[in-house]
């Protein structure tokens, strides 16, 4: 950029920043910085509030009950405690440990859980072909793309049943977690 048009550019901006009150832009912006600052502390605050109700919900109470043999209990105020056993199972993200899932799924006898989805792009007039979709595929030059999948929680389900069953579902293969949690309802 030239010297000329930088000149010009700083003129032009002095001239706007002379006409616009410029103690009133800065203390907006500060406000704007101070409320921001605030938030960002809140969501911090907030999110250790939900991480010490997780150990309370999920560690603290549970063994608490446990010791004294209780699952659940009724508070003073009427309200009931609760501490129920919770499961989840994912497929992992990673290509190669999702493959392994379905492979461990389908040597299991489980594969029925899969859903299998086939693709084919078809391109402009080309519907006659679109009708003899996927017998006829391979023979007429296509190539689908097949997608894999297992709802989180249909094999949320499966794991839950075979964890109960005293069956593996190894943690190496599916991304999985077993927690109680604590359930308080109030009267």
């Amino acid at each position: 950029m030239s010297d000329d048009v930088k000149s010009m550019m700083l003129e032009d901006s002095t001239d706007l920043l002379d006409n616009v009150e410029v103690t009133t832009i800065a203390a907006e912006c500060q406000k704007l910085k101070s409320l921001q600052d605030d938030i960002e502390r809140a969501e911090e605050h907030v999110d250790n509030l939900k991480k010490m109700a997780d150990d309370i919900s999920s560690r603290v109470i549970p063994e608490l009950l446990a010791e004294q043999g209780l699952t659940s209990l009724k508070l003073a105020d009427g309200s009931s405690v609760t501490v129920k056993r919770e499961y989840r199972c994912t497929l992992p993200k990673e290509d190669e440990r999702r493959q392994s899932a379905y492979n461990w799924l389908r040597e299991n006898g489980l594969g029925d859980i899969i859903k299998n989805n086939v693709i084919v792009t078809f391109g402009r007039g080309e519907d006659d072909k679109a009708q003899r979709l996927l017998d006829l595929a391979a023979s007429n030059g296509f190539e689908p793309n097949q997608k894999s999948d297992v709802a989180w929680n249909t094999l949320t389900a499966l794991f839950q049943e075979r964890v109960e069953s005293g069956l593996d579902m190894p943690s190496d293969v599916f991304s999985t977690w077993i927690k109680d949690t604590t359930k308080i309802t109030r009267k």
